[in-house]
């Protein structure tokens, strides 16, 4: 079938790979599409854009955190502070 064609070193690495059955089907495809989408349906209705600094333990914490909940960190930033303000999250007291 692929006699005729010139592949380059790495086309021919990826044919040879999948002749040897080295490919899975993706797992979840819809589930991740949904998310995808979820995220692009989110920077389209994005009011603003707001840059804020912050420690990169923070910022590692609230990947992971991103993570386990299987949303972007961006998303995941935007909804701790929509709670904040809407009054659905409250501070803890330093007591």
């Amino acid at each position: 079938m692929t006699d005729n064609l010139e592949l380059d070193i790495e086309e021919q690495d990826l044919l040879d790979s999948y002749e040897r059955d080295e490919w899975q089907s993706a797992t979840m495809l819809s589930k991740k599409l949904e998310q995808y989408q979820a995220y692009a349906n989110f920077a389209f209705e994005a009011d603003g854009l707001v840059s804020v600094v912050l420690s990169k333990d923070d910022i590692e914490a609230i990947h992971q955190k991103a993570t386990e909940i299987g949303i972007s960190y961006q998303t995941l930033i935007a909804n701790i502070i929509h709670q904040f303000v809407s009054g659905n999250l409250i501070e803890k007291s330093q007591s």
